[in-house]
């Protein structure tokens, strides 16, 4: 390792000796993260400091230090238990179905096929759409039970019209969610497949290797940092869905489609109890961690299984 890559070695003169640009590299990387502390756990200070508080739009007046008490009445809530599990319905399998389906339009796209440039472009389009107006075409467009293609095209083969939002509330935002979601998996795990040597591919072939078990032992273990990432970022992203949720159903029928996120926005801005919603907002940072760690123990749990086999 050169002296440039690791300057903690020098001495004091040869230091000093150094070009001047490296002694403004750490000047120039201090300030980013100072930026990144701010933006990052100053936000997350607040939300702590709210959530003993007991303040309240409606009362500010009244605003006073509380303890514990928030995050008392979130145990106390009766339908607490029916929001977390549909949470983590939600998320899981949204994320699950995601990675799925992305996994199998990877594997298609890295085949070589006229159009497959075209074919990328249109697949992609699902994550670039906002997601207010993702909800809208599908709550409109699709899952109408009047004029919905999905309804009219089942009642033209004689079935019955659907009325799939009310029917089947959780289903369709998981559908939206997951149509929305596939693309951003398959575009990790594509650049996962591209970067596999194709001299593993064609001596697995060479060695009578069919594709279930190309697959099994040489493309999925290659692709589990990639999994990793993406199995991480959409985590996060989808526990903190709102706008398909407010759209479609708005929480709806009762609680059924409630998950926490949506429940920290009625708090906040339904009932305008500021100290409480911040409390539900760090059980859903301690949910988003303990959802993500669930996900990655199993992909690391199975990869070092076929590892040891």
């Amino acid at each position: 390792m050169s002296t440039l890559e690791n300057p903690t070695t020098l001495t004091a003169p040869e230091r000093a000796a150094q070009p001047r640009w490296l002694h403004l590299r750490g000047s120039l990387v201090r300030p980013a993260v100072v930026y990144l502390l701010i933006l990052t756990q100053v936000p997350l200070l607040l939300t702590l400091y709210y959530s003993l508080t007991n303040w309240n739009f409606l009362r500010p007046d009244r605003t006073r230090f509380v303890g514990i008490e928030n995050y008392l009445d979130f145990f106390r809530n009766p339908d607490v238990i029916t929001i977390i599990r549909n949470t983590l319905v939600f998320s899981t399998s949204v994320v699950l179905w995601s990675l799925i389906l992305g996994m199998g339009l990877a594997l298609l796209l890295n085949r070589q096929f006229r159009g497959r440039g075209l074919a990328r472009t249109l697949l992609i389009t699902p994550f670039l759409i906002m997601p207010t107006v993702s909800a809208v075409m599908w709550k409109n467009m699709l899952f109408n039970p009047v004029f919905g293609l999905i309804s009219s095209t089942i009642a033209a083969f004689g079935g019955p019209r659907i009325d799939w939002i009310n029917s089947y509330p959780m289903l369709s935002i998981i559908i939206v969610v997951t149509w929305e979601w596939t693309p951003f998996m398959m575009l990790i795990l594509l650049a996962g497949l591209q970067s596999l040597s194709q001299e593993s591919l064609e001596a697995a072939q060479i060695d009578g290797a069919g594709p279930f078990q190309t697959f099994y032992y040489i493309i999925f273990p290659h692709l589990q940092r990639y999994i990793e990432i993406g199995v991480l970022l959409e985590v996060l992203f989808v526990l903190n869905i709102f706008g398909e949720i407010f759209v479609t159903t708005t929480g709806g029928p009762a609680i059924d489609t409630t998950t926490l996120t949506f429940d920290i926005y009625k708090e906040a801005f339904l009932r305008w109890n500021v100290g409480r919603a911040s409390a539900y907002g760090v059980f859903a940072v301690i949910l988003a961690n303990l959802v993500t760690l669930f996900f990655l123990r199993v992909i690391r749990a199975d990869s070092q299984r076929k590892a040891a086999v």
